[in-house]
């Protein structure tokens, strides 16, 4: 490898796309532009607003809340109220039923409390109706239904000192308290649209990816035929891991397609296939899932397992650093040999995907404009073994704007470079609001003791211990990765063991009398500290190509120095958490 003409050549891939507005490019849907959050697939009903109190409300009902409402069920909590917009449970699993949806880590991993609800996978890559059955799933066996609230969202939430609850007032009309609340809110369930000029005056059919109208497509979410578009030009704008799902699915339906590319996705090999029943009664022994949790996180992050069970794209770069890291000498495995170890496996990787393109795309220019020319962890990789193929379609044509985006939109075509493509329906896959500031995001600010709100309190940077607790805001616990694992390959891993975590204080305050809990202000600080001794972000880092994990290629700005996790690593940071839960002490908190 030519390692300075490839880092040159990243570079200047990079520079096309850097912008002066970062996420500021990016519109948000509300306005005029508020039918694109209508939901498709549930009718809203009427109901009286709730006014009563619950033991905990839970914001978010994806991942984060089933599981921690199931593990407070596990341990007698189960007064659980969860708050969902959606209209039933999965949180993005509800909204993403795009054609081809599916999970990019694997379903054993990534799916939560299969063990529990004795459910098998039926792929390796689990697709959206399986993965948006079992958050039903999971509901049901919990007995989460009677006490939800869909289609709702929480306007406001305060903290009532003298009373030692919080208030939620809901967009619904509801206005109840609560003795603890649980926030999942997570980064992907705000849509974005693109900020490109005229995409209102669109007079054709147009949709996000998350609120897809397969009224207007035909078929459904597991797959079949859109026969509707079999004399339809469709255009779609963005062309990472949601466009690499659907792409091949509108390859096959429509009379013309047109990708609108600004940077390609890296597509690696996918491998999917049927899980066989026989196997998996054979390793599905008790306390399987959590062997498989920590074996893949073991593997992916820096771990020293001797087998890998998962065997997939995230763990295969891992083991290739680890390789050439145990290649080196002792006495020469310092930082900078073993950084020089990770950029010479990343772009070994990266050559390989590349040439994957050029194996598979018949067209010599359009394989070179599939090709990704940066970091395989500059944005999300994406495997499949089918998009590049799509693009062998004689209807499919690839629109590559060389870094710069669509031009504009007119009442009837898309424009790129001054060419104007005539079409019946935009679909826009781009993704989901993530560099926003979290306020926006959830929909609400945490209004805690003394009036503190939780955005001011987090204006130089986000606070807390473990990522779950935050001094000032009592009985709050937030379920999210960052400051805790931050083990963004399996986010539900992180969700997990912050439920278990969370389940073990609620019981032990109940069966003790106390009424509040919360992290001291000391202990809160010695955690940031903590955190504050590690390497920084491993991901996204400012030199890669404009992306959501580096926020658009813009400085960040010193607040985004505490978006990291534990400074030795996931594993560390999950074998500490089980250990300080079930010490019973809960060390750094307070209960009243």
């Amino acid at each position: 490898m030519d390692k300075a003409r490839l880092r040159q050549k990243y570079l200047e891939e990079r520079n096309k796309r850097l912008r002066p507005d970062g996420n500021d490019q990016y519109l948000r849907v509300a306005g005029r532009l508020a039918h694109y959050l209508d939901d498709p697939y549930t009718p809203v009903t009427a109901r009286e607003p709730e006014t009563d109190h619950v033991t905990v409300a839970f914001i978010g009902g994806g991942f984060a809340g089933l599981v921690t409402a199931a593990r407070l069920s596990e341990v007698g909590v189960k007064d659980v109220r969860v708050i969902e917009k959606g209209g039933d449970f999965g949180g993005t699993w509800y909204w993403n039923r795009y054609p081809g949806a599916q999970c990019d880590t694997a379903s054993m991993v990534y799916m939560p409390l299969l063990e529990e609800t004795g459910h098998m996978p039926s792929e390796k890559y689990a697709h959206a109706p399986e993965i948006l059955a079992h958050c039903q799933r999971i509901g049901k066996q919990y007995g989460l239904y009677d006490n939800a609230l869909f289609h709702t969202e929480v306007v406001s939430l305060d903290w009532d000192e003298a009373a030692s609850r919080w208030r939620i007032r809901t967009s619904r009309g509801d206005d109840f308290t609560t003795q603890f609340v649980g926030m999942g809110t997570g980064p992907l369930h705000v849509p974005k649209l693109p900020g490109i000029s005229g995409i209102e005056s669109f007079k054709g059919h147009s949709f996000h990816t998350s609120r897809w109208d397969y009224g207007y497509t035909g078929g459904d979410p597991s797959g079949a035929l859109m026969e509707k578009l079999a004399d339809k030009r469709v255009g779609i704008i963005g062309t990472g891991a949601t466009s690499v799902q659907c792409v091949p699915h509108l390859a096959r339906a429509c009379k013309e397609l047109y990708v609108f590319q600004r940077t390609p996705s890296s597509v690696d090999v996918r491998a999917n296939a049927p899980i066989d029943p026989k196997w998996f009664s054979g390793i599905a022994t008790p306390g399987w899932q959590q062997r498989w949790l920590e074996n893949f996180t073991a593997n992916q992050a820096g771990g020293s397992a001797e087998e890998d069970l998962v065997q997939d794209g995230w763990t295969d770069l891992s083991r290739r650093i680890r390789a050439r890291i145990m290649d080196l000498p002792r006495e020469q495995r310092t930082p900078p040999n073993m950084l020089a170890a990770f950029e010479d496996s990343d772009f070994e990787k990266m050559e390989e995907i590349r040439a994957r393109v050029d194996s598979i795309v018949q067209d010599r220019e359009t394989a070179a404009k599939l090709e990704a020319w940066y970091r395989q962890l500059c944005k999300r990789p994406c495997f499949h073994d089918s998009y590049l193929q799509a693009f062998n379609t004689p209807r499919t044509r690839l629109v590559d704007t060389d870094g710069k985006g669509v031009e504009r939109i007119t009442e009837n075509s898309v424009v790129v470079a001054g060419t104007e493509y005539q079409l019946d329906c935009i679909i826009y896959a781009s993704g989901f609001e993530v560099g926003t500031e979290y306020k926006r995001r959830a929909g609400f600010d945490l209004t805690g003791r003394g009036g503190v709100k939780l955005s001011d309190y987090w204006a130089s940077g986000m606070r807390t211990k473990h990522g779950i607790h935050v001094h000032g805001f009592p009985n709050a616990f937030f379920v999210q990765p960052t400051q805790g694992a931050n083990l963004i390959s399996n986010v539900p891993h992180n969700l997990s063991e912050a439920a278990k975590t969370i389940a073990l204080m609620v019981r032990h305050a109940q069966a003790n009398g106390f009424r509040e809990i919360e992290v001291t202000k000391e202990a809160e600080d010695r955690w940031v500290e903590l955190l504050l001794t590690g390497a920084g972000r491993m991901i996204g880092s400012p030199d890669c190509t404009p992306g959501y994990y580096n926020n658009e290629g813009r400085e960040p700005g010193p607040a985004a120095n505490l978006n990291v996790g534990h400074p030795a690593g996931p594993m560390a940071y999950f074998k500490y958490i089980d250990a300080w839960r079930n010490a019973g002490q809960f060390e750094g908190l307070e209960f009243r």
